[in-house]
């Protein structure tokens, strides 16, 4: 039997009846449209983390006082306080080789009031003038303090993108004045709304300087962490290790009091979640392929039945047993090919959907088109090879005879 002949008998079939075709195809339809759509979603997710965590700042490390721990966060665990970073630190981290610039800071929320009289509770960032290099900061207006402003106790204030919008609203913040902790401060810059991901990121912040931030702000001496900026990536496991070593003699501990984390082991760990999140959402959505299947096969068999004299009489004129087989197998496969392209491009038209109205910024891959595809045809051939099977079994007499 030609293949030509094969396509034109399942083209035949398949119209034959255009209504219950569709409806068998509904859910490799869905399926491979879930599918799509989560792989897309879950790429564009991670693209979206991986670049907020990029523009925090290029190859970075940052040392944090305490011990983290799996599920506990920043703890003492018996191995000195969690106030263990402090100015004396800062030459320690300094000489070591490898390492561009060091800006340590110090972070607390704190009520803001306005000269407005508008009010939000955000963090304050103690820091020095390298800040904004070392986290990729640009300002939207005015300026950055300066070093004399640092050393003089200086009262000037950044705000962060949101900060500046709920305290002033559409007027103009610089030079205007902000009480933070009955300090007051004036407004000498607004920074550029830089998005991000958790908390305390840069648009939802004040900078005030470091000196400010310890001896009248807060009354603290120590630092919240201390950002690092490294000359090569390639050099930052080497830096992050002599640091360690370094800061372990300077404090005189056994075990580290402190907690040093790369901006490659955030990347990691979010990527990891995020993975294995799209993958279990791809799976719940791969269920309805599964459902699919079973409709194929329900139909196949249906058509099977139906068409059983047409079996009989093909073989009765000398038709094989394989190209009955064939004949039925690929019906199935067409089916699940036919749901498979409508589901990619539902797929993908959620995916659009999604980018177009602002939500995320997905990414439909090659891969996961080609994945769909290949999990159509084999749908198809596992579903419909026991209806091909059975149909290629008939005995031709018992077929002709049928009812």
């Amino acid at each position: 039997m030609k293949y030509r002949d094969i396509l034109e008998e399942t083209s035949s079939a398949l119209l034959a009846n255009k209504v219950r075709s569709g409806l068998t195809m509904l859910g490799i339809i869905i399926g491979i449209g879930s599918v799509i759509a989560m792989l897309a979603i879950g790429q564009g997710a991670k693209q979206n983390i991986q670049g907020s965590i990029e523009g925090l700042g290029s190859n970075l490390l940052t040392i944090m006082p305490g011990v983290i721990q799996a599920g506990r966060g920043i703890v003492s665990s018996g191995r000195g306080s969690a106030e263990t970073l402090k100015n004396e630190d800062l030459p320690v981290i300094e000489k070591v080789e490898g390492v561009a610039i060091v800006s340590p800071e110090l972070s607390r929320r704190f009520q803001v009031v306005a000269d407005t009289g508008n009010n939000t509770n955000t963090t304050i960032m103690g820091a020095e003038v390298k800040y904004a290099e070392v986290h990729n900061l640009i300002l939207a207006n005015g300026n950055f303090f300066s070093a004399e402003q640092v050393r003089g106790l200086g009262r000037q204030a950044i705000l962060g993108a949101t900060v500046a919008s709920d305290l002033f609203g559409e007027i103009d913040p610089i030079g205007r004045k902000v009480r933070i902790n009955g300090s007051v401060f004036r407004v000498i810059g607004v920074l550029q709304a830089k998005g991000g991901f958790g908390f305390s990121g840069p648009d939802d912040m004040v900078i005030i300087p470091l000196p400010t931030m310890q001896k009248v702000v807060s009354g603290l001496d120590n630092f919240s962490s201390v950002s690092v900026s490294v000359v090569d990536k390639e050099a930052m496991a080497q830096v992050q290790t002599q640091i360690t070593d370094d800061l372990m003699i300077k404090h005189r501990v056994k075990e580290a009091d402190f907690s040093i984390i790369s901006q490659q082991d955030i990347l990691d760990t979010m990527s990891t979640v995020i993975n294995t999140f799209t993958m279990f959402l791809a799976s719940i959505a791969g269920i309805s392929l599964v459902v699919g299947g079973i409709g194929i096969m329900n139909m196949m068999l249906t058509t099977v039945t139906e068409r059983t004299r047409e079996i009989g009489l093909r073989k009765a004129i000398g038709a094989k047993r394989r190209d009955i087989s064939l004949q039925f197998l690929i019906e199935a496969i067409a089916l699940t090919f036919i749901g498979g392209a409508i589901g990619i491009f539902l797929g993908w038209l959620v995916s659009f959907l999604v980018t177009y109205f602002g939500v995320l910024q997905t990414s439909v891959s090659w891969y996961s088109i080609l994945l769909a595809f290949g999990v159509s045809a084999l749908i198809g051939i596992i579903f419909g090879y026991y209806p091909a099977r059975r149909a290629s079994a008939m005995n031709p007499i018992d077929a002709l005879r049928y009812e």
